[in-house]
């Protein structure tokens, strides 16, 4: 027989304990432990009753399983399909997480307001009716009969809307609202949160319904809940952006059903988020003069290539110990490059501030990025600016190598396709037949090589 009992669980992690302990032993936060019951101590009887007649998965060889093409679900979006991988599959969980306010609601809104041909429940725990049609007045204000607008928070009560309705997708915006009868824990609990995903869970599988969650995140960035959630559905997305810019990126962490490469970009506009399909223009800075501190690379985010503007200011240090800043680059990596340019190319900055900034409030992790960081730099720190016309792409090694990148055709095909007339390129990508391009592409092995072809 089926038995209940208390335990305490951390709202963080979600260790469980037998009695109420202020830290927790597994990730080290305080007081995050909250009772909560369980059903547990199910007799060997009830285990094994109707276990002959049950059926059973019966193993096969890999050779003997056939495989067919997964349809997808085109979302009227070509950024969110392309970060899919080509659309929803049906079926599929797709968990959606972000800042608050960044645009969540607004971004599966318009995607379900877009999808005229599916029948799509939208239900909404954090929103009345009444708001979401203002802000659906505001991204399509045609009528849109096909989605239909729930505002509850019972899970047992969606799932009998989602059986009278039949929905063709499912979103549920956000998954830390819902709350499951039976568990006395209080909605956004770990075990609200994964009892009620897979519960979702079990009738997206048995219906083939699509669903499309949106999730909180922490103030470590991470999404909010147990680290199970995340292992339960089959997308995760994060979608970001720097409050102070209007762009929005849409990352795929994980995708069973397509790469974790791709990137989609969006503009905030007052009537929703228009995608950009050629983010190189957007990040560059028309100008018609050439200024010192300033130098463009051709990056990689994902499977797209894009040019992006790298700025740099170095000054003399007006304090004792020099500051070191950086804006959508790694800090740590900032600091090894200046070491680099201190000990190989023999440039004094160890008493200058440095600081480094990425236009467009994008986050680059590209390491093609360090010869632009670097020529960036030492052209503030000379006053002597890089023509406006140069593109530059290269990792920078320890010893002052310029190392290979990846994509280098793809890199030199954008640059030459937005007007640039020159690239500075590694000299070790080997085999690529560099005649092919109209642009003048320059290889350099050293950073003093690329120094001396910039500001000769």
């Amino acid at each position: 027989m089926a038995k209940t009992k208390s335990v305490f669980v951390c709202q963080n992690c979600g260790s469980e304990s037998s009695k109420w302990i202020g830290k927790c032993y597994s990730c080290g936060e305080w007081n995050t432990f909250v009772e909560e019951v369980v059903i547990t101590g199910k007799a060997k009887s009830d285990v094994f009753i109707g276990a002959e007649d049950a059926p059973r998965a019966k193993p096969v060889p890999v050779s003997g399983i056939e495989v067919d093409k997964l349809p997808r679900i085109d979302t009227g979006m070509d950024e969110l399909n392309r970060v899919l991988g080509g659309g929803m599959v049906p079926g599929s969980i797709v968990l959606l997480g972000g800042e608050p306010g960044i645009g969540k609601s607004t971004l599966v809104l318009q995607m379900a307001l877009k999808l005229t041909h599916c029948k799509i429940l939208y239900v909404s725990g954090e929103e009345s009716p009444q708001q979401i049609k203002l802000r659906a007045n505001r991204l399509m204000p045609d009528n849109a009969s096909h989605c239909l607008v729930l505002s509850e928070t019972s899970l047992e009560r969606i799932l009998n809307h989602v059986n009278q309705e039949k929905p063709d997708i499912l979103i549920v915006d956000s998954i830390q609202t819902l709350e499951r009868e039976g568990i006395e824990s209080a909605p956004g609990s770990v075990s609200q949160i994964r009892e009620s995903t897979a519960a979702i869970l079990r009738v997206a599988k048995e219906r083939n319904l699509p669903v499309l969650l949106i999730g909180h995140i922490n103030k470590e960035g991470s999404l909010a809940g147990p680290k199970v959630l995340e292992h339960m559905v089959d997308v995760v997305l994060q979608f970001e952006g720097d409050r102070n810019y209007m762009y929005r990126i849409i990352r795929s962490v994980k995708n069973r059903f397509g790469s974790t490469s791709e990137l989609g970009i969006f503009e905030m506009q007052g009537s929703g988020l228009r995608e950009v399909s050629n983010p190189s223009e957007m990040l560059l800075a028309h100008q018609d003069e050439d200024m010192s501190g300033i130098a463009i690379c051709a990056a990689i985010e994902g499977m797209r290539p894009f040019l992006i503007e790298v700025q740099a200011l170095a000054s003399t240090a007006a304090y004792g110990n020099p500051q070191r800043s950086s804006t959508g680059f790694d800090l740590r990596r900032l600091n090894m490059l200046l070491a680099v340019l201190e000990k190989r190319a023999g440039f004094k900055l160890a008493a200058k501030d440095v600081f480094l900034n990425i236009a467009g409030g994008l986050k680059v992790t590209d390491p093609a990025i360090d010869l632009a960081v670097v020529s960036a730099i030492l052209s503030s720190n000379t006053d002597l600016p890089v023509s406006r016309d140069v593109c530059l792409t290269g990792e920078v090694g320890l010893s002052g190598e310029i190392r290979p990148v990846t994509r280098i055709e793809q890199r030199i095909s954008e640059a030459e396709k937005l007007g640039f007339k020159t690239i500075v390129v590694p000299r070790y990508n080997k085999g690529i037949d560099f005649s092919k391009f109209d642009i003048k592409v320059i290889q350099t092995g050293k950073i003093e090589e690329a120094f001396r072809q910039l500001f000769a």
